[in-house]
């Protein structure tokens, strides 16, 4: 049988929050001046080889700014786009987790006295994530809807440690169900397109997900940005982007392979036109959109399809 959200054919984010919340819903990016482990020397210094010089955070506020002068900016942009709604603010930049508990907490609660605030997105990484932090977001849990991002970008441990990831499975399976325990949300990242991985690695990657307790996922195509280590692979000829054809089809059986309760938050990603080296066709976001659904359509895809037995079409 078919499913539709709203006229897609997966459980989108736009859909969910406005089942949620009654009304349209946007994110607002922030910056809140936050380092990472992988960066400072504490796990590395290299970082992950794909991150860029804004850990991520490429779209988010100035971390000059305060959390309020930041919101108001972003949601500038964004009122152009949509006149009215509600807001969720995302604490989007580095590992939103790696701080003092009295910072996270300041940060956290500046965030949630602006006005329209009905949530807050908090992105990190699962080795970031103590008993006192824990206890931290169930506290902000307890005021305002939560979930929390979390990179695994591959379940493939080889390509892992290729990318410099930094931890292991255990660790981030151990993260989600501490979350979990607490009753937040967890949002899983993926990239499609990493050094090395085949097609069928990233499928993998996606039924391995679809076995966890999450509620939320991320689709990323591999962007290869200026300034950062994965070029290095780039100019030696290991690393090969995908195409725009097989990204769409990937992301295609991703989605048949999910269980309909995750929640698709993002099915290609962005980033800056001056920092982009490759591939040049993902900066047509609406057309590789456009092209997803049409392909779901085509083939009669939907959300949850093959999650029971897990078979790719």
């Amino acid at each position: 049988m078919q499913k539709s959200w709203n006229g897609k054919r997966y459980n989108n984010l736009n859909c969910f929050l406005r089942n949620k919340f009654g009304e349209k819903v946007f994110k607002i990016s922030i910056d809140a001046g936050f380092s990472c482990p992988n960066r400072d020397g504490k796990i590395s210094s290299g970082g992950c080889i794909f991150c860029s010089e804004r850990g991520s955070g490429d779209f988010a506020g100035d971390r000059r700014l305060s959390i309020s002068n930041q919101f108001e900016d972003v949601k500038a942009i964004m009122n152009k786009k949509w006149s009215s709604g509600k807001y969720i603010a995302y604490f989007q930049a580095y590992t939103n987790t790696y701080a003092p508990i009295d910072i996270l907490r300041k940060k956290y609660k500046d965030a949630l006295k602006e006005e329209g605030v009905v949530g807050l997105a908090i992105a990190t990484r699962p080795d970031c994530l103590d008993d006192d932090v824990i206890s931290l977001l169930e506290e902000i849990s307890k005021e305002t809807y939560l979930w929390v991002e979390l990179g695994l970008q591959t379940s493939k441990d080889e390509t892992a440690k290729r990318i410099n990831r930094g931890y292991n499975l255990d660790v981030f399976e151990g993260s989600i169900k501490r979350l979990r325990e607490k009753g937040i949300d967890v949002v899983v990242h993926t990239i499609f397109g990493l050094p090395s991985e085949t097609e069928e690695d990233m499928l993998n990657t996606i039924r391995y997900i679809s076995a966890l307790d999450i509620q939320g996922i991320k689709f990323h195509l591999l962007h290869l940005m200026k300034d950062t280590a994965l070029i290095n692979l780039y100019e030696s000829g290991e690393l090969r982007f995908l195409t725009m054809e097989q990204y769409v089809r990937l992301i295609a059986e991703s989605i048949a392979i999910l269980p309909e309760s995750v929640v698709i938050h993002r099915l290609t990603g962005d980033s800056p036109r001056d920092l982009l080296v490759g591939p040049m066709w993902s900066l047509k976001k609406w057309e590789i959109l456009n092209s997803i659904d049409a392909y779901l359509e085509r083939e009669d895809i939907y959300q949850g399809l093959y999650y029971s037995t897990n078979t790719p079409r």
